[in-house]
């Protein structure tokens, strides 16, 4: 009887060891281990692929906020190292002309698009792509230009501008696209 609570007692410890653990949302800091294994398995893929850089994504009429109208400019992307959404050093010249052109040119607005890299899941990509785009608006916010005059939206790994699978093609990926609007 003893020996058989004893046997109990054990397969009952090993079973609880063997449960199903829950998946914790990565901290701010660290790459998810979806994002270390799909960069893995990217690294590990031999297969060669025929994939040309594509010219930058257009937001359609149905994705801009408040129907307002897409004005042509060339505003420069600001670019992000991996798994970050800190501005860079060279980010903060591109906001800087952006918040003066702002500061001209009252009646316009800008739509500040986070992107990411096709690396990790949709869900972070998205999550990652948000907090780029704040990072923008917060510096843009600072240099004066009113928040009713920026809006932010995540395209997450969606919008790609390279679609090679090799870091130079993510570092272009990994970035704010700046839309001027006219309301």
């Amino acid at each position: 009887m003893k020996r058989t609570f004893s046997v109990l007692a054990i397969l009952l410890i090993v079973m609880a060891g063997c449960a199903q653990r829950k998946i914790v949302a990565p901290t701010e800091q660290q790459p998810s281990s979806s994002m270390r294994q799909s960069s893995e398995r990217n690294a590990n893929n031999s297969t060669p692929e025929n994939v040309t850089e594509q010219k930058p994504a257009k937001i359609t009429s149905e994705e801009l906020p408040s129907g307002g109208k897409e004005l042509p400019t060339k505003l420069q992307d600001v670019l992000f190292d991996f798994d970050s959404y800190e501005l860079r050093g060279d980010a903060k010249p591109i906001l800087g002309s952006l918040s003066k052109y702002l500061m001209k040119n009252g009646s316009e607005k800008v739509l500040i698009t986070g992107n990411c890299d096709e690396r990790g899941t949709s869900e972070y990509n998205l999550a990652l792509g948000d907090r780029r785009a704040k990072a923008a608006k917060d510096y843009l916010l600072s240099l004066g230009v009113q928040a009713s005059r920026i809006t932010t939206l995540s395209y997450g790994k969606e919008k790609q501008v390279c679609s090679e699978h090799k870091e130079s093609c993510w570092a272009k990926n990994r970035r704010d696209h700046f839309v001027l609007l006219k309301h």
